[in-house]
């Protein structure tokens, strides 16, 4: 709660101390050509006080928390007269449409990897380690600029920006609408599964080793137990550090990969965050922060949780406390 509420400030205050003023501006390009300066002072002096900023700003700080409680994150400066929640509200969905199932996919098929790398050694550690090493050293967005340049512009397998075709209207009951989004959908998703698939892989394959080199393991095995069945202990056991992983990613998702979408132009969190910032949109920068920072924090309070549900270990340290 105390970390909430330094976010929550934090979010507030720091968007206003970006340099320059995001009504000037707006009214600068609606009274384009006028040379009534009395006029033009009216207009902004009216655009102040409709978004509050001719308050002082502890009053200013103090309405936005109330307005937070009542659902109300502010209107939006660059896309007037939008809320600043309905620009979001529209933007959420393609962001997690785009990311739960790479995080998923890439959780999945990294920790099967790595724990066929970790058991079987030989040419599989030899030629997926390498591999796992370098994806994992490859940040989102550098691999997102090279797939853009030659998967979508060398070689045009796949579009290399937007959500769907800029030459359509949204439409989720038009079956060209889905099949332009699935299209567009591909090289993201890629993108983001490789990613994931490097770190996800040397997790699992470090815990897996250490796993099968622990006592339980050769005492196991001196006792005859198959070895199926230590090996399901093992992997068991190697997965706990997977599965808060996990819960972390999925909670850090809005945040983590936003400068992907950037990169491709999707109509996600990512881009309306960057086009926020560009146009020195406060209202829009404080929500969308806020939303990342609450994902964030519900994330490691759910990571607690799961830990003490998973692992006995957890459980009965907290019950020792007690």
């Amino acid at each position: 709660m105390v970390t909430l509420v330094i976010a929550v400030f934090l979010n507030f205050l720091l968007p206003r101390l970006i340099p320059g003023n995001p009504v000037a501006t707006i009214v600068a390009s609606m009274t384009a050509g006028m040379t009534d300066a009395n006029a033009q002072k009216k207009i902004y002096d009216a655009y102040m006080t409709m978004f509050g900023l001719d308050k002082p700003l502890w009053q200013q700080f103090f309405i936005y928390v109330g307005n937070l409680f009542q659902g109300n994150m502010g209107i939006s400066f660059y896309q007037f007269p939008r809320s600043v929640g309905n620009i979001i509200s529209s933007a959420i969905p393609w962001t997690l449409m785009l990311q739960i199932p790479a995080i998923l996919t890439g959780w999945f098929l990294g920790n099967l990897l790595g724990a066929v790398t970790a058991y079987r050694k030989g040419i599989f550690d030899k030629v997926f380690f390498p591999f796992f090493l370098f994806m994992s050293a490859v940040p989102a967005f550098g691999l997102a600029i090279v797939n853009v340049h030659f998967l979508a512009n060398r070689l045009h397998l796949f579009p290399g920006s937007l959500g769907y075709a800029f030459d359509m209207l949204p439409g989720w009951t038009n079956p060209a609408f889905l099949l332009s989004v699935l299209n567009h959908y591909r090289l993201p998703f890629l993108t983001m599964v490789l990613v994931v698939i490097g770190g996800q892989s040397l997790g699992m394959r470090e815990m897996s080793i250490y796993e099968l080199n622990a006592d339980y393991v050769k005492y196991s095995r001196f006792m005859g137990i198959k070895d199926s069945k230590i090996v399901w202990y093992v992997f068991r056991n190697a997965m706990l550090p997977q599965i808060t992983g996990l819960a972390l990613s999925l909670g850090t998702m809005i945040g983590g990969n936003l400068i992907t979408e950037i990169v491709f132009s999707y109509p996600g969190l990512g881009t309306t965050m960057f086009t926020a910032i560009r146009t020195q949109d406060y209202t829009l920068i404080s929500g969308c922060t806020l939303i990342i920072t609450v994902t964030v924090l519900a994330a490691n309070f759910i990571v607690d949780i799961i830990c003490g549900v998973i692992d006995p270990r957890v459980k009965a340290a907290s019950q020792e406390e007690r």
